[in-house]
């Protein structure tokens, strides 16, 4: 079952179009220092044999116990066919469900929609997608290069971090891990599991972005594999979420439209640049919309694209608190792949293909909320998402006949803090947020320790019973 396919990779920097051969680690452009993204050279060749072929092909193994195949690797021809069956890594990443939405939340919302719950990956994000394949090229590097130590650092929100450190210590020597992470930026729960993974966690005061000036440093002076959306490998293995959403759908995305948070810009780039992957191969026949969200606390790429074409100018922005923390990002290194993937989809696509939403903290917090209500586990970027989707269906962007497929990038556990900030009302003020009554959930005693001390046992149980009966009018 493993492919017989390989073929010579390249970095294709986005900004100057020189090209770097993919038998070195590059993060950035040596000419210019713009980002790279990854082709095959030879691409165009699995067009030959037609998209009913890789349907079928990606189909089988879907259903394969291969542990090379059984992960974004399913996808292998499409993502990094120069790596060998003892390259790959896998820890149970990818294949995570689209979860339809309740009729009572349909409703409410007005839109046929479901999450895509990338947080039941291994680490508890989408991260794992990305990792996989820049772990798999590094095991290949060290087959190759007969390299004995390679350090791997990243700075992070808190979701790469975990992710990062997860692999490492699976895969082990040569490769140590590093992450960098803003002091008091990161939940308590993200936090612990670079630690639990044994990796060296150092925290820098201030926001991501300082933390990312200080991990490029690091590339561009010392012989560190970087692991932030900088690194290109990464991007391929995320492309994996949108062949995953095309697969789900049994190869049909007409009339969806996929809802995608915007950070550090690599997921989203990711995710068109699969879709036109498949679209180019005749694999799908009709591109999904998609529509970036972005935070008013941090909403470079909507600023750009909310510009008329013809007068668009990219300017960072200085960010401010955030509920969706992977999402507090000013300066997104990966805009320049943004902005290049955006102008093929709209020419295969249409000028209704791509868009980008801005969205208020207060609804964030509080779509996170009401899609949980409903037994979702969407974490605040899947609240981002959510909101996303009733801000352009105000704005007449989406059609009552689509579905919408919404990102829900980490497992909600991971953000209780916030859930806990806003049941107690103890937001800091930068973040603007006010709790509504509807949304507040806490315990709620049947009886004091009082009461309950002046109770034999049994009589205990039986008005605590009767207590339970006559508060839920049963």
């Amino acid at each position: 079952m493993f492919p017989e396919y390989r073929s010579e990779m390249e970095y294709v920097c986005q900004d100057c179009s020189s090209r770097y051969s993919a038998m070195e680690l590059h993060y950035t452009c040596p000419s210019c220092g713009g980002v790279f993204l990854l082709v095959d050279k030879d691409f165009d060749s699995l067009g030959e044999k037609g998209g009913q072929h890789w349907r079928e092909m990606f189909d089988t193994r879907a259903a394969c116990k291969d542990p090379a195949l059984s992960g974004i690797f399913r996808f292998y021809e499409l993502m990094a066919p120069i790596l060998e069956r003892e390259d790959i890594v896998w820890l149970g990443e990818a294949q995570t469900p689209i979860i339809n939405s309740t009729s009572k939340l349909e409703s409410e919302v007005g839109q046929k929609l479901a999450f895509k719950n990338d947080g039941q990956n291994p680490s508890a994000s989408f991260k794992d997608r990305g990792m996989a394949c820049a772990f798999s090229y590094l095991q290949s590097m060290v087959r190759r290069q007969g390299w004995d130590q390679i350090l791997t650092v990243c700075a992070s929100t808190g979701d790469t971090s975990a992710s990062a450190a997860m692999y490492a210590a699976y895969v082990g020597d040569p490769i140590k891990s590093v992450v960098l992470l803003p002091k008091g930026k990161v939940t308590p729960q993200q936090l612990s599991q670079p630690l639990g993974s044994g990796a060296t966690v150092l925290e820098l005061p201030g926001y991501f972005d300082e933390c990312m000036m200080v991990v490029e440093y690091l590339a561009d002076n010392y012989r560190v594999a970087l692991l932030n959306s900088k690194n290109s490998w990464r991007i391929l293995g995320q492309e994996s979420y949108a062949y995953e959403i095309a697969q789900w759908y049994d190869w049909d995305l007409s009339g969806k439209v996929v809802y995608v948070p915007i950070g550090n810009a690599g997921n989203i780039s990711a995710v068109l640049s699969g879709f036109l992957k498949l679209y180019q191969l005749g694999i799908i026949t009709a591109l999904p919309r998609v529509i970036g969200v972005q935070s008013h606390h941090a909403d470079p790429v909507y600023r750009y694209y909310s510009q008329t074409p013809e007068s668009r100018e990219y300017q960072p922005v200085d960010v401010k608190a955030s509920v969706a923390q992977a999402a507090m990002i000013g300066n997104p290194v990966s805009f320049p792949r943004v902005r290049t993937l955006v102008e093929q989809y709209l020419d295969k696509g249409g000028r209704d293909s791509f868009t980008v939403v801005q969205v208020e903290e207060q609804e964030i917090i509080e779509a996170m909320l009401r899609a949980n209500k409903y037994g979702h586990i969407a974490c605040t970027q899947g609240g981002e998402c959510l909101a996303g989707l009733l801000k352009s269906r105000s704005e007449g962007l989406v059609d009552s006949g689509e579905t919408a497929i919404l990102d829900a990038t980490a497992h909600t556990l991971k953000f209780q803090d916030f859930q806990e900030k806003y049941f107690d009302n103890d937001f800091p003020p930068e973040y603007g947020i006010e709790p509504k009554p509807e949304y507040v959930n806490r315990p709620e005693a049947v009886f004091s320790d009082e009461v309950r001390g002046r109770m034999e046992k049994g009589e205990y149980i039986v008005q605590s019973a009767r207590e339970i009966v006559k508060k839920l009018g049963l």
